[in-house]
C-alpha cells in the first residue's frame, strides 16, 4: 500500500546564511554532517549520491543561495522517491534558522516506525550540523562507515555500545569519553549528542555517530565525520568495522 511520509524540522545554526548554504547545498559541506559522499552541480541541477556500493542522482528542484535549496531523487522500479528542501533565513547574533523538510513516497509496505526513525534521525543529522558549523568551520570531512553484526539489530546490544564507548547506561551530555579502537590513536573526546537510539562524541578532529537501527530490524551502524585532512577512510572503516564486531557480537 502506498505510504507518504513528511518530516519538519526548524533549527537555530551558528552560523551566517552563506555558511549554512555552503554546508547543505555543497558536496564537501555535505558530507562533514550527513552520510555518504555527495556531488552538488548547481549549473546542471543534479545532485550525486553515494555509499558503499549504493549511487543514486536527485534533480534540484530550487536553487536560490543563500535561501532555498531543493531536491528530489529519480523514482525507484516501485514509484517511490524523497524530496529535501532547506529554506535559510538570517537571525540576531550571526546565527541562521533553517527550516527543513524531507517528505517521502514510498509503495513498500513501511509502518509509522519507518516515520518515526526518520523523525529521530533528522534530529540527530541537524544536531551534527550545527556542531559541524560551530566546531569545523571551513573544514571538510571524510565520511566512515562501518555496521555492527547481526546480534546488534536488537535493543539489547545498545547497552553494550555504551559500555564499549566508557559511558553508563544513562549518558550524560558534555561528560568526557575514553576509549581506544585497535588501529587507531586512543580517542577522546565529549558527548554531544544521546537519546536511547544514538550517540555522538566530538573529539578535536572528528565528529563520531552511532546509530542504533533496531526498530528497523537493522543492526547498529557507526558513522564519522574525520576532519584531520589526513585519515585514511578505507582503513579507518576497517578498524570500526572489527571493534563493532568485536564489541556486539554474541
Amino acid at each position: 500500500m502506498a505510504r507518504e511520509f513528511e518530516v519538519a524540522k526548524e533549527v537555530r545554526l551558528p552560523a551566517e546564511p552563506e555558511r549554512v548554504w555552503d554546508a547543505v547545498a555543497t558536496g564537501p559541506g555535505i558530507d562533514s554532517w550527513f552520510m555518504g559522499k555527495h556531488e552538488v552541480d548547481g549549473e546542471a541541477r543534479k545532485i550525486r549520491f553515494a555509499m558503499g556500493g549504493f549511487e543514486s542522482e536527485a534533480e534540484i528542484t530550487a536553487w536560490e543561495p543563500p535561501r532555498r535549496f531543493a531536491y528530489r531523487s529519480a523514482p525507484a522500479e516501485d514509484g517511490g522517491f524523497d524530496a529535501f528542501e532547506y529554506l535559510i533565513e538570517a537571525a540576531d547574533g550571526g546565527a541562521s534558522i533553517l527550516r527543513f523538510i524531507h517528505h517521502s513516497f514510498t509503495n513498500r509496505d513501511w509502518g509509522d516506525e519507518y516515520h518515526e526513525s526518520f523523525a529521530i534521525g533528522w534530529d540527530m543529522y541537524l544536531h551534527t550540523l550545527g556542531q559541524y558549523l560551530a566546531h569545523f568551520p571551513g573544514g571538510s570531512a571524510e565520511y566512515v562507515i562501518a555496521d555492527g553484526p547481526a546480534a546488534s539489530a536488537e535493543a539489547a546490544a545498545w547497552p553494550k555500545l555504551l559500555d564499549a564507548l566508557g559511558l553508563p547506561a544513562e549518558p550524560v551530555l558534555g561528560q568526557a569519553v575514553r576509549f581506544t579502537v585497535d588501529g587507531l590513536p586512543p580517542i577522546e573526546g565529549v558527548l554531544d549528542y544521546t537519546t536511547p537510539q544514538y550517540a555522538g562524541i566530538r573529539t578535536p578532529d572528528a565528529l563520531l555517530r552511532f546509530h542504533g537501527r533496531w526498530p528497523l530490524g537493522m543492526t547498529i551502524a557507526a558513522g564519522h565525520h574525520l576532519f584531520s585532512g589526513t585519515a585514511d577512510a578505507a582503513q579507518q572503516g576497517k578498524a570500526w568495522q572489527a571493534w563493532l564486531e568485536q564489541v556486539l557480537g554474541d
